[in-house]
């Protein structure tokens, strides 16, 4: 057969499988009705185009034309892109997960013409081996199932979309109790791996969600246990392969518990959570490493992610090809030499541990390039200054870097999703200042702008240009990343639309029984898209009930309009009877709890839109770290909301240059020096003493 059905997809992953001779559909109606009329079983596959074994099981089974011969025979083959459809993948990982206790991709689901699932699995081998059988045994013995008990098929999968029902709506409505953030990070902290830093062991994700919401607590607690924790957890992240020492940019999780050996591929949205973190942990803490590695991640986006449109880019492949596991990002020492001169080849042996623990598995020539020795542990190895190793070592990345852009690079997903745009859009807003790259800002807003204009429907967000609509994740994330270019530009449309996006969040997702929906209310759709979804996880991004609570208690610092209170109390005690349950996966539930039980931190500058004292004051905020911070900039004549009782009269007062900062309702003296209140910024957080 020539191009399937996905040859005019939007989708680049569904696009890459319109050459296989599988006659594969998009989800939708059709392949449904046909298995109905057939008396068929589904097979579903969801998948993504940065996903390395979703390539390999596309060129050993969906590119085989027997296998696919046998499916179009035997069954009606879906496939899915998981960016595409999170509203899909979301269901039916977890329906796998309830048979199988394990998911990811690619999913392999076998389905009833009413969309529900009786089997599934992940990747599935061509040859079996031992504790998993081939993909064709899979499906054959599928098949047998289907023709001899097809009723108890059926009565099964009606079964497990009731227990779906109960797992997916998380929402357990209590009252917060008093030692809730105490005992979650504890149990946070129980879970650290205080030899490598992060959570856990192996493989290793970020949870930068869990950091973001243990910064707060440790500029409210100092708890040196806190602080050593942060400490470990950037210093693992950015020193190993899990961060592209090249690049820039951090891959999606490490397969070891040191950081070292990552999954190569790279996720906006992941990189937008990160560079958020790292870039507060360098404010809170002033360790330049962090600082650095943040920046090199704004280059990566810059170089890498953005697109001509302003908007940016979903996600950069791990692969080349097939045959290949990472090969662009890796180095065998004869690559290493045909680049450095043999000083600076000793060198880089020794920084980024050659043949040592970054040795990749598959093929032990080939190394994976992360931080083996510091510059002052080289300068006493090597017997010379440790600026001159520091200089050498920046000397050696250039030629590297220089060598591995000349090759053939992975591809680059360059959909523009929502979600992860606003993500990102918010991240460079609120970054740029405290890393002091001017860009970030511009080409945060740029992206927010061109998001916001593209919305055919008001006050809505649909997940990509001509995409899926009534998602709760875009319009939560695009609310998010307004308020923080609200603070960055005084520029009240900016707030305005997202009260204006929460009000309608409130409207079309808001469950009676507590929580916000994934889903709009009545959306439906094909088999389990009509089961009620509310999470609180973080899986593995932000959740978007976290923070939809967080914006709405920062919109009420800026509006003191009574709503914004109600509706962060509403979603936080929607999930407070989850109770001992709650913690490392719940980070951003846990940090909307953390705005709802304690002050937020007001950091006001007033004087003239022209005033550049003014405007240093400005900056000087909104490149601080403070838990809970809100920054508003006031000048005269400007339109503006309301304030906190105690910082009224000093914004009616909006003609003098000054700032001030606010813990609740106790304020400071207001400074009008730049450096003065630099200073005075410093001292809310009287722990956070630079450590460089």
């Amino acid at each position: 057969m020539g191009e399937n059905r996905l040859a005019g997809a939007a989708s680049p992953y569904l696009r890459s499988a319109a050459h296989q001779p599988v006659d594969w559909y998009p989800w939708g109606p059709e392949p449904f009705a046909r298995a109905a009329r057939e008396a068929k079983p589904v097979l579903l596959d969801i998948g993504a185009v940065w996903c390395h074994w979703c390539h390999v099981i596309d060129r050993e089974s969906y590119e085989d034309p027997s296998l696919a011969a046998f499916l179009n025979e035997h069954f009606v083959c879906v496939k899915v892109d998981r960016d595409e459809r999170p509203d899909v993948d979301t269901r039916y990982q977890r329906a796998v997960q309830a048979i199988t206790r394990q998911g990811g991709w690619p999913l392999t689901g076998f389905l009833t013409a009413q969309a529900e699932l009786f089997f599934g699995g992940t990747y599935f081998p061509p040859v079996g081996r031992v504790g998993l059988p081939s993909f064709r045994e899979v499906l054959d013995r599928v098949l047998a199932v289907w023709r001899d008990s097809r009723g108890q098929v059926e009565s099964q999968a009606g079964a497990l979309r009731g227990v779906l029902a109960q797992s997916l709506d998380e929402a357990l409505p209590g009252e917060v109790p008093p030692d809730l953030l105490p005992a979650a990070t504890a149990r946070i902290l129980a879970a650290a791996d205080r030899a490598h830093g992060g959570f856990g062991r192996q493989p290793k994700f970020p949870h930068a969600s869990t950091v973001a919401a243990l910064l707060p607590r440790w500029a409210d607690t100092g708890d040196p246990t806190l602080r050593a924790v942060l400490h470990e957890t950037f210093d693992g992240m950015s020193n190993g392969g899990f961060f592209d020492l090249l690049g820039g940019g951090f891959h999606r999780y490490s397969v070891d518990e040191r950081w070292i050996v990552p999954h190569f591929e790279k996720m906006s949205a992941d990189n937008a959570e990160l560079l958020r973190v790292f870039a507060e942990g360098f404010a809170a803490f002033g360790k330049t490493g962090w600082r650095d590695a943040a920046r090199e991640t704004l280059r990566w986006m810059r170089e890498v992610l953005l697109r001509p449109d302003g908007s940016f880019a979903a996600s950069q492949d791990a692969d080349l090809t097939l045959e290949d596991d990472g090969d662009y990002f890796t180095w065998t020492l004869d690559e290493l030499g045909a680049v450095l001169r043999s000083e600076e080849l000793q060198l880089a042996v020794a920084h980024f541990g050659i043949g040592t623990a970054g040795r990749m598995p598959h093929a032990p020539d080939r190394n994976v390039l992360f931080t083996a020795a510091s510059p002052l542990t080289l300068a006493e190895r090597f017997g010379r200054p440790a600026d001159e190793i520091t200089r050498a070592l920046s000397t050696i990345k250039e030629r590297l870097r220089a060598a591995r852009d000349s090759r053939p690079s992975p591809f680059v997903d360059p959909t523009p999703y929502a979600g992860w745009n606003a993500m990102l859009a918010g991240a460079l807003i609120r970054v740029g200042p405290m890393v002091d790259d001017a860009w970030a800002p511009h080409a945060g807003l740029a992206a927010l702008t061109a998001l916001r204009d593209r919305q055919s429907e008001p006050d809505s967000v649909a997940h990509a240009p001509g995409g899926v609509t009534g998602l709760l994740e875009d319009p939560v994330h695009a609310a998010a990343a307004a308020v923080d270019a609200w603070e960055a530009t005084g520029d009240l449309g900016w707030l305005e639309w997202a009260e204006r996006l929460l009000d309608r969040i409130w409207a079309d997702h808001w469950d009676e029984s507590g929580g916000l929906l994934d889903l709009r209310r009545g959306q439906g759709g094909e088999g389990l898209l009509g089961t009620r979804a509310k999470s609180i996880q973080d899986s593995p991004n932000a959740s978007p009930n976290g923070v939809a609570a967080v914006t709405c208690a920062r919109l009420y610092e800026h509006t003191r309009a009574a709503r914004w209170h109600e509706r962060h109390r509403e979603v936080v005690c929607a999930f407070a009877g989850l109770g001992p349950d709650i913690g490392l996966f719940a980070s951003t539930w846990l940090l909307a709890a953390d705005w709802l039980e304690h002050p937020a931190v007001h950091l006001v500058v007033t004087g003239p839109a022209e005033d550049e004292t003014a405007a240093a004051l400005h900056q000087e905020s909104l490149a601080a770290f403070a838990p809970r911070r809100v920054v508003a900039r006031v000048a005269p004549g400007a339109r503006r909301r309301n304030f906190p009782p105690a910082l009224e009269a000093m914004a009616r007062a909006a003609d003098t240059v000054r700032a001030v900062a606010c813990i609740g309702d106790r304020c400071l003296a207001p400074v009008d020096d730049p450096m003065a209140w630099r200073e005075r910024l410093r001292s809310l957080v009287p722990t956070g003493a630079p450590a460089d």
